[in-house]
């Protein structure tokens, strides 16, 4: 096993592909069947995911990382906006030797030609001994503000696929799936109050979730529009 700096991350355990909702005839449902079912075990050595906040990409990193370790797989997750203070060359020592790296952020490192320098140097060398690099960030490879062109050529070598960020009907059917996920039930216009009233993405939605579903459970009442009032002060 490689042996790098301790570093404190941490997979979020709702980051599931059970948890990821996905409409039927959705474009997404390739992109599941090829993270889920067929991949790291294809042979290819790289797929990029890209959108904006909210629209899944470091749930679907995450998800791979959670999926290839109940494999038995060892996995290494590394959402680079939170490493930025780390030498880069030591945060990424010998990763090429685990099934499956998870690079998530790749446009935090813009600014930092250290950290594309060795970017560049762990893509070649997992390409070299056949392991497999899922990388996310917020923007297509070519347009991702990188001064190292090869880097973003790398990045754009295995299948790219954007993610698009859920619209406020989506929003609702996912807090509904999510709610339903934990044993909850959370009505059409409920769903659709807290769309309108909470944060727009869906980090903030979730959030909502996880206090409503502690405050009903401890005062015993079912989800409803005064409740949702009464717990967040709207």
């Amino acid at each position: 096993m490689p042996q790098q700096l301790s570093l404190q991350i941490k997979l979020n355990d709702d980051a599931t592909f059970e948890n990821f909702l996905v409409p039927a005839g959705d474009s997404k449902h390739l992109l599941l069947t090829l993270l889920r079912d067929s991949w790291p075990q294809s042979d290819e050595p790289s797929v990029y995911l890209w959108g904006r906040p909210g629209s899944g990409v470091s749930h679907l990193l995450q998800a791979s990382c959670h999926r290839a370790a109940s494999s038995g797989l060892p996995v290494q997750y590394l959402p680079l906006r939170e490493l930025m203070e780390y030498p880069p060359e030591a945060v990424l020592a010998e990763l090429e030797r685990l099934p499956l790296v998870a690079i998530d952020d790749v446009q935090a490192i813009a600014d930092r030609d250290d950290w594309q320098e060795a970017l560049f140097n762990l893509f070649n060398r997992v390409r070299d001994v056949g392991g497999h690099l899922l990388m996310g960030g917020d923007a297509a490879p070519r347009e991702l503000p990188l001064a190292l062109s090869d880097l973003r050529s790398r990045i754009g070598w295995g299948p790219v696929f954007q993610l698009e960020a859920p619209n406020d009907v989506q929003r609702e059917e996912i807090l509904k799936f999510r709610a339903a996920r934990r044993g909850m039930t959370l009505e059409d216009e409920v769903a659709r109050y807290l769309v309108n009233r909470a944060a727009r993405d869906l980090h903030g939605l979730m959030d909502c979730l996880d206090t409503l579903e502690k405050t009903s459970l401890e005062a015993k009442r079912k989800l409803s529009i005064p409740f949702v009032k009464q717990v967040f002060s709207w």
